[in-house]
């Protein structure tokens, strides 16, 4: 007996608009295709894709590959895996580069991590700081990377007295309080594609029931965390339409509402 053809993402035959809030497709697991993966998203109804650069050196590396895709914009941010990389040097090329690039559209992905234990915990919590007060100073959205450290996360956003600033909460995965939390400080949630994965996800799907529809934008992680029907392969951002349909199914609204209003509060977030 064949197996059951998965199916692609241009069947779901959805309308201009969509926004992959968080891609990395600078990564060299697209050098192969990365192209053609742009097209295909297009082809899924996606008009914008936000790209991720690690770093200054990765963003110097790698811009040029999206010059031929004006609606490809980016982020740029010390992970808090490298926050021993972020010194005062490496903090004046970013500054220097979110002031030259218009296409450069927030701070991120930053914050915290203490599921790989790579970094200090108290190094990690200086150059979340840094990176904020960079991002107050150039008046630009934050996007948020916390992996096991909810708690110190939350306390210096906080601290920092961001509540009602454009804050976006990247990847979100976790459950009611959390969001909540998230909400009552005026902040956004993004959701990437294991929301698709229901017995291993009731927590953030019942969080996703929860989420107010104007502060909530979807997203890949690509090339992790690919969605059903196609995980355990690659992930690119045209399988975020597979994210989008299973937040419809939880919300109770038509795949093309969801994937019209989590593009324009992406286009709204990042002033695209």
């Amino acid at each position: 007996m064949s197996k059951k053809k998965r199916p692609e993402p241009e069947s779901l035959a959805l309308s201009a608009g969509g926004v992959d809030s968080h891609a990395h497709l600078d990564l060299e697991d697209f050098d192969e295709d990365r192209d053609e993966l742009i097209a295909r998203a297009t082809a899924s109804g996606f008009s914008q894709i936000i790209n991720v650069f690690l770093g200054p050196d990765a963003y110097e590396k790698n811009r040029s590959l999206f010059d031929k895709h004006p609606h490809i914009s980016f982020l740029l941010g010390i992970h808090p895996n490298n926050a021993n990389d972020l010194t005062d040097d490496v903090l004046n090329r970013m500054r220097d580069h979110f002031k030259a690039d218009p296409r450069l559209k927030g701070v991120g992905e930053i914050g915290l991590d203490y599921y790989w234990e790579r970094v200090p915990h108290d190094i990690q919590k200086a150059a979340f700081i840094k990176q904020i007060v960079l991002a107050r100073e150039l008046s630009l959205p934050i996007i948020i990377h916390s992996r096991d450290a909810n708690d110190d996360t939350l306390a210096i956003l906080e601290e920092q007295g961001l509540k009602d600033y454009p804050v976006l909460w990247h990847c979100f995965g976790a459950g009611i309080d959390l969001a909540e939390r998230i909400i009552n400080n005026g902040w956004y949630i993004s959701i990437p594609g294991p929301v698709t994965y229901r017995k291993k996800s009731e927590e953030t799907q019942a969080a996703v029931a929860r989420i107010p529809f104007d502060r909530l934008m979807i997203e890949t992680d690509c090339p992790y965390l690919t969605p059903e029907p196609w995980r355990g392969k690659r992930n690119h951002p045209a399988l975020a339409a597979f994210t989008a349909q299973r937040i419809a199914q939880i919300k109770g609204r038509s795949l093309e509402d969801i994937w019209q209003i989590t593009g324009d509060n992406a286009r709204r977030f990042f002033g695209l």
